[in-house]
């Protein structure tokens, strides 16, 4: 958790009570998408602010053991997948881009694998963003961390047909409020 992420959204007016903020997509005017850096714009509601994220790996809290993910998401976790497949949906709406099924286990598995990494594809800054600012505001273990990962990872897997499948993006994460 990082008390300075909480205090500077805080100060933003930005509500940390049960809704979780937002990652703001950032294209260019042919709706490239940007990569983000350590600086992320967060958005809620009417509220914007920019904040600086710490590497997910200096985020990690404790030694808490993750449940069984195998019939989805407790209710404590909910949040933590939420942020970052709305993340990934909201990426996807502002780059009209498709991205397929392969293209997110990839990400999600990099992602779990390399938490502090890098990519040559965009999306992987934006769910690296999300996923550092819910370790932000939560205590999340590292176990729990790459259980979350390794979850949203097989859930791509399973939604892919095949080398041009984008039924992730179509099935799941339309369905994400």
């Amino acid at each position: 958790m990082d008390t300075e992420v909480h205090r500077v959204l805080a100060k933003a007016g930005l509500s940390l009570d049960g809704a979780m903020p937002c990652i703001g997509v950032c294209v260019d005017e042919h709706r490239r998408p940007q990569a983000l850096g350590a600086a992320v714009r967060v958005m809620g509601g009417r509220n914007d602010v920019d904040i600086t994220l710490k590497p997910i790996s200096s985020l990690w809290t404790g030694t808490a053991k993750p449940p069984d993910f195998a019939q989805g998401p407790p209710p404590a976790y909910e949040l933590f997948f939420l942020l970052i497949e709305r993340t990934a949906r909201d990426y996807c709406a502002a780059t009209g881009q498709p991205v397929y099924d392969a293209e997110f286990e990839r990400l999600y598995n990099h992602l779990r694998r390399r938490p502090d990494g890098r990519d040559a594809n965009p999306l992987f800054s934006y769910l690296q963003a999300a996923a550092a600012l819910y370790l932000s505001l939560r205590d999340v273990s590292q176990d729990e961390y790459e259980a979350v990962l390794r979850r949203l990872t097989q859930s791509a897997r399973r939604f892919n047909a095949d080398a041009g499948s984008t039924n992730y993006v179509d099935r799941a994460l339309a369905l994400v409020p």
